[in-house]
């Protein structure tokens, strides 16, 4: 099937483009996501880094490197979310943390997502790797999911709705989260083998306890998702379709098992290894797409979900000269850019050159990014926090701010905004894991000012907190963030409802 699509020429009018309509293929388009990696782990972005990334290193030489690129939260399932609705994860009714084992869907069935808009655009759309974005999981008495040694009452005989197949693909393969039960791999709705042997809890594995298959070997979980992504890919290229293939990652996220394949190939330790390893399964998802000679026409997007986990071992990998934060304070979890300044790579060979963005962006744009490269025309109900960075992606030189302000999230659901060079913390702590940690430094949090201010242009590290010296920048982002709470979305249109109740614990600087 050939469609029209819109493809931006080289010549600009005023900050408009001109645009020509042309007979081609819409591109394929396949989205990587890691998980939990640091935005210094890929060697390309961090020239004192220690680990070998080589093949998104190419990537990255041949493709877009957004310098400032944003997961809309810290942790997990809200990233997750914002990319595949375009909205940040805070208007939905998860308001902090991530969701758990056996946890109810997410996203509503209603609401439009990635998949559901290129799906409606004619691709075939497909979902290989870690949702955690919740199911819902059948259950013989039809009460909440019981997983106990003394209890159980889930039934994988029956569909679990709610996944992947219920919010815009045609296709699922992967799991939960990897150290979430049940241990086995979904396809489609339904379990494959049936999931009766209870593992305990396993610290060392940061799994979770509940049931899985007999003989469920974590490091085989990554290798079976790049041999089911490859596969996918060899399939679809046959086909008239153009495809969206969505690949989250479950590596470098714990467990932290590389194969032997890897073990000590980094020689730091086996966080690295598995960095390493992460970026083997992209140069084999790369390959898949020169072998079938789709590469020129397909749209890859290769970046992480927040920044890196403290199961990374930060003080070891230091002491051998690696950090995977970069220059950046504190790590996932974060309101500091350690927490949500995460790597992007974008490749579309036949439409992009290389050049670095230093505009910032956050990972909810992709959304409108391709409805417009698909024709789809968003309604005000439907990306309410994406903007479109095609114009980034062509032009190397394109000034206009494309993004007015953007919004982080933290693991506690605390805030921060920022616009230009300016970056203001709606709280006085990290909000997350880093010190000064809620719940750990407490009475020192006690002592701090209530916001933070960082010049993120002279202070990249966050050292330096100025929210006494520039009282109208508080002001000012202080108020645009009440706009985007109030009116339930960050980009022109007409003012929409977040889910939840309308006033929430983390708003209290609102008062």
């Amino acid at each position: 099937m050939n469609k029209r699509i819109l493809i931006l020429s080289s010549m600009m009018v005023g900050i408009g483009f001109h645009l020509v309509a042309q007979d081609k293929k819409l591109p394929n388009i396949v989205f990587i996501l890691a998980d939990d990696l640091g935005y210094g782990d890929l060697s390309y972005l961090n020239e004192k880094g220690k680990i070998k990334t080589p093949n998104l290193d190419r990537m990255a030489e041949n493709g877009v490197v957004f310098n400032d690129a944003h997961s809309s939260s810290a942790v997990s399932t809200p990233s997750r979310y914002g990319i595949l609705t375009g909205r940040y994860n805070w208007r939905s009714t998860l308001k902090n943390g991530v969701l758990g084992w056996y946890d109810k869907p997410l996203i509503a069935g209603d609401r439009t997502t990635m998949a559901s808009m290129l799906r409606n655009q004619g691709y075939h759309t497909a979902c290989i790797g870690k949702w955690h974005l919740g199911m819902n999981f059948p259950t013989k008495d039809g009460e909440k999911p019981v997983d106990t040694p003394d209890a159980y009452n889930l039934d994988f005989s029956k569909e679990i709705t709610g996944g992947p197949c219920d919010v815009g693909f045609e296709y699922f393969f992967g799991v939960d989260a990897p150290n979430y039960p049940p241990y086995c791999f979904m396809e489609n709705r339904h379990t494959m083998g049936m999931p009766d042997f209870y593992y305990p809890l396993s610290k060392e594995m940061d799994a979770r306890p509940g049931r899985g298959l007999a003989n469920w070997k974590m490091e085989e979980i990554l290798p079976a998702l790049e041999e089911k992504a490859v596969t996918y890919i060899t399939q679809a290229a046959s086909n008239e379709d153009p495809f969206f293939l969505y690949i989250p990652l479950t590596s470098p996220h714990t467990p932290i098992v590389p194969t032997d394949e890897f073990a000590d190939q980094s020689k730091l330790n086996k966080y690295a290894d598995f960095v390493m390893q992460s970026d083997a399964v992209v140069g084999n998802i790369m390959k898949a797409l020169a072998d079938n000679n789709i590469a020129d026409n397909t749209i890859i997007v290769f970046t992480s979900d927040n920044g890196c986990s403290p199961q990374a071992d930060f003080k070891l990998l230091a002491e051998k000269g690696h950090n995977p934060s970069y220059i950046f304070r504190g790590m996932k979890s974060d309101l500091f850019e350690g927490g949500h300044h995460i790597p992007c790579i974008v490749s579309w060979p036949s439409e992009i050159s290389h050049h670095r963005v230093d505009q910032t962006i956050s990972l909810v744009d992709f959304m409108a990014t391709f409805a417009f490269i698909t024709g789809y025309e968003l309604s005000d109900d439907e990306a309410e926090d994406s903007y479109n960075i095609l114009p980034l992606l062509i032009q190397a030189d394109y000034k206009p701010k494309i993004r007015e302000a953007t919004v982080y999230h933290s693991i506690r659901g605390d805030f921060t905004i920022c616009k230009g060079d300016w970056k203001l913390l709606l709280s006085p702590s990290s909000g997350g894991w880093s010190f000064p940690k809620p719940g750990n430094d407490d009475e020192l949090i006690k002592t701090l000012p209530s916001i933070q201010l960082y010049n993120m242009k002279d202070d990249p590290a966050e050292t330096n907190n100025v929210y006494a010296e520039y009282p109208e920048i508080v002001n000012e982002l202080k108020a645009l963030m009440t706009k985007y709470v109030k009116e339930g979305r960050s980009t022109p249109g007409i003012p929409q409802k977040n889910d939840g109740p309308e006033v929430w614990r983390q708003l209290s600087w609102m008062k």
